[in-house]
Formats: C-alpha cells, structure tokens, sequence
C-alpha cells in the first residue's frame, strides 16, 4: 500500500499546475491507497519573495474549504493539511473554525517558509502551531531554499512544541540531507519526507533511527501525473528507486513502516474507518 502524505492541488499563481483530475489519475494509475493534500493557491509569494499579486491570492479559509470539498468528494482516499498564510493574513476565528468542523478530514497545518517568507518560529506563526497542538495535529513544514525555511528553524519549532509531530518536508531541498538528519537525531519528534529526498537518505534514515523517522511523500503532482516515474522531459524520478530498489535494502517491515504504516500510527493519515 502507498499512503502519500504530501500532495498537492493549486499552485498557478506559483508557476505551478496541480489539478484535482491530475492527482485522481495518479491515485488510479500508480495505485496509491491514501493521500494528504494541500491546496498550493494559498501561496502568499513568488520565488523572490514578492508577495503575490493581490488579483491572484487566495485566501487561507477559501484554499482550505477548496481543499476539504476534494478530500469530503473522495471519500476514503484524502485526508488535509490546512496551508497557511502568515505573513499577508495571520490566523483568523474562520481559519480556526473550519479546522474545528472537520477534524475528520484536516489532520495537519501546512506551513510553508520559503512561500510565505516567515520562519516556522516566527511570532506570526506560533499561533498555527498552537492551533495544531490543540486538536491534535501534526506540522508539515517545506525546507529548503531560504533562511527561514532552514531544517535548523523546524528544529527549533519542534523543541518549543515537543508532543507535535513535525515533518521535515524534503529535508533541507537541495541539500545533501546531512543536516536534516543530524537534526532529526537530536529531536524525538522531527521526522522527514522523501520529497525529492534521494533513496540514499532514507536508507542512512533507517539505519540510524530505525524504521519509524520517516514518511512517503512526493509532492505529486507536481511534474505530471507520472511524477513518481518522471519529469515531463521524461527524465527519471528519485522515486523510482524507492519502488524498484528500496524493498531489498531495508526489508520488507522497514519498508512497510516507511510507505504507510508510520502515517497510519503517528501521523493518524489513514482512510477513516
């Protein structure tokens, strides 16, 4: 079973283009059993930090609500993290009531550093992750590409919020994952995703940690509906390796714990019964 814990829907104001129909036929032609999706058109800025233009944003409450309808029309196949916007709105009583009406569905607040261009520990945050803390959810947080949205900064927000979850997104995109897994050792309750995350890392993961430091996600859909396979230029993904090669290196239990199981039993990502 394949339970892919970072998805998307959204993003053209990102330059990104993520439709509902594109992650549909992902889940039928690679047979994924579950997933956690966020709606990317809750991005707050460009890749140079420019807040969007205000014809193109989005609001957090509209790009959550967008969300939950996709997940509540596929029944049994979604579940939520709640992106936010710190930087252009701050959390408001509707962001939180939302939240409350459908814990069901939302099981993680989305914080995305680099799009928003604050710090998971910054003032304007904190909030979110009190929100988290209160119903029980975990912090899924991009890392990579900035300061702010430094493993070192998630790290911190881990330690100031100890019984949260919180899931290092890429572990440090672009890097060599060295210190996301330093940092990993040196906090219970940090953990990493394989986005774009090569094999090599969860191996050295698993070997360090055990089997239970990690989770499958992908950011599907993001190079096409075959971003598990390849870009559109059809060049080979990193994913590849984690179908075709991983199984044999770890094991089958270790490699059950990464592809599912560890999001069904700390992460509460799983089809609701």
């Amino acid at each position: 079973m394949i339970t892919d814990i970072h998805m998307h829907i959204g993003g053209e104001a990102l330059g990104f283009h993520m439709t509902k129909e594109m992650v549909l036929e992902v889940f039928e032609k690679y047979n994924v059993g579950y997933g956690m999706i966020s709606d990317c058109d809750g991005g707050e800025c460009d890749n140079q930090h420019n807040i969007i233009p205000e014809e193109l944003q989005v609001t957090q409450e509209e790009s959550l609500r967008n969300a939950v309808e996709f997940a509540r029309e596929n029944p049994g196949k979604f579940c939520v993290a709640a992106w936010i916007r710190p930087r252009v709105q701050g959390i408001t009583d509707e962001f939180c009531n939302i939240v409350e009406e459908n814990l069901d569905i939302i099981k993680a607040i989305k914080i995305h550093p680099f799009a928003s261009d604050v710090s998971p520990v910054d003032k304007r945050v904190i909030p979110y992750i009190e929100l988290a803390k209160k119903h029980n959810l975990f912090i899924i947080s991009h890392t990579g590409g900035s300061e702010k949205a430094s493993c070192e900064n998630l790290y911190r927000a881990a330690k100031m919020f100890p019984s949260i979850p919180f899931v290092m997104a890429h572990m440090g995109l672009g890097t060599d994952n060295s210190q996301a897994l330093e940092l990993m050792n040196k906090a219970d309750n940090l953990f990493g995703d394989t986005a774009w995350v090569p094999m090599e890392t969860a191996v050295k993961a698993v070997e360090r940690f055990g089997s239970e430091k990690m989770f499958f996600g992908t950011d599907a859909p993001i190079d096409g509906v075959d971003t598990y396979k390849c870009n559109p230029r059809g060049e080979r993904s990193v994913y590849v390796d984690y179908f075709e090669k991983l199984p044999q290196i770890i094991g089958d239990r270790a490699y059950e714990d990464l592809m599912y199981k560890n999001a069904r039993d700390i992460l509460n990502v799983y089809p609701a019964k």
